[in-house]
């Protein structure tokens, strides 16, 4: 039988009686139908898990015991950041998604000139919680013990001025060069368009800044699907993909 992973906000240390925050209670309570006994495994995104069990099940909150700790994150070696343009509808989700499952360190929203989704106010807190959401529920599924950092969307000037990231890369699929030879960098940062990619004056600009081109093959890949190429290529070769 899978035990489940849940992620809660809360300190945690063995010997703990816990209860629950809403979510995850009415997670464990209705969705799952846990019942007092059963195993799951807690964790607060500051690294490390801990084994716990259900001790009482009410109608809106769940108490668990938190028992031994495992020392495990399942971290990527490379310090690897994901710039990506706000996209529309369910792609930004998809992304936030699949990034959190290949081990992106950090995620940086960015708004360019061609980037069609408008946030402000109260409509970016609840988008941007949304998006956190995202990542935790990845994070509870692939096992990571380690939230990815999710910044507030940023104009790409504002990422480009403050990216301190060893090597740098904007995919660009008008040019015709892969990965770097050499040895492996200690943190690498791609940097990717939304719908309709980046312009050519922004390209201009991030090569400016540092960034050094990155093609991934003749075809022209969707916002969406682009990151995940390039993470995945990354990881491969200087990360924890064999």
């Amino acid at each position: 039988m899978r035990i489940p992973r849940i992620y809660t906000e809360q300190p945690l240390a063995q010997g703990l009686s816990l209860e629950l925050e809403e979510g995850p209670s009415r997670h464990i309570g209705r969705v799952l139908r846990m019942q007092p006994g059963r195993e799951l495994t807690l964790f607060n995104g500051t690294g490390g898990e801990f084994q716990a069990r259900v001790k009482q099940v009410e109608k809106r909150s769940v108490t668990v015991q938190v028992e031994a700790y495992t020392p495990d994150n399942r971290e990527s070696p490379l310090s690897l950041e994901l710039a990506i343009g706000l996209s529309r509808g369910e792609r930004m989700d998809w992304v936030l998604q699949k990034a959190t499952e290949l081990g992106v360190t950090r995620i940086k929203p960015l708004l360019t000139e061609r980037t069609e989704v408008k946030l402000s106010g109260e409509r970016l807190e609840k988008k941007f919680n949304h998006w956190r959401q995202i990542i935790i529920s990845a994070c509870e599924q692939c096992q990571r013990n380690l939230v990815p950092e999710l910044a507030p969307p940023q104009k790409l000037e504002e990422w480009l001025s403050s990216n301190r990231n060893a090597l740098s890369l904007v995919l660009h699929h008008r040019d015709s060069r892969g990965l770097p030879e050499g040895q492996a960098p200690e943190s690498v940062a791609l940097l990717v368009g939304p719908e309709g990619g980046l312009s050519e004056p922004e390209i201009a600009q991030a090569r400016e800044a540092g960034c050094a081109p990155l093609t991934l093959g003749p075809r022209v890949l969707r916002t969406e699907t682009a990151p995940v190429a390039a993470i995945s290529l990354v990881q491969y070769r200087w990360g924890d993909f064999s």
